[in-house]
């Protein structure tokens, strides 16, 4: 698939990868320090779902 992407799209994805790889770790970083569980639960679904993006688009790079 990655063969039908212009190099500004393979540019693009590996940008928006790397923002959700940020928001990951700092949404968990954020949990972790979280003392309130609904305050830690908010992070740690915010991570989660930086996580499964981040995945998603880690398919067209694949």
């Amino acid at each position: 698939m990655m063969s039908d992407l212009s190099e500004l799209d393979v540019q693009n994805l590996r940008h928006l990868i790397g923002g959700y790889d940020t928001s990951h770790c700092k949404m968990k970083a954020y949990a972790d320090e979280a003392t309130d569980q609904q305050v830690k639960q908010f992070f740690q679904k915010a991570a989660q779902s930086a996580k499964e993006n981040k995945q998603q688009l880690l398919q067209f790079l694949g």
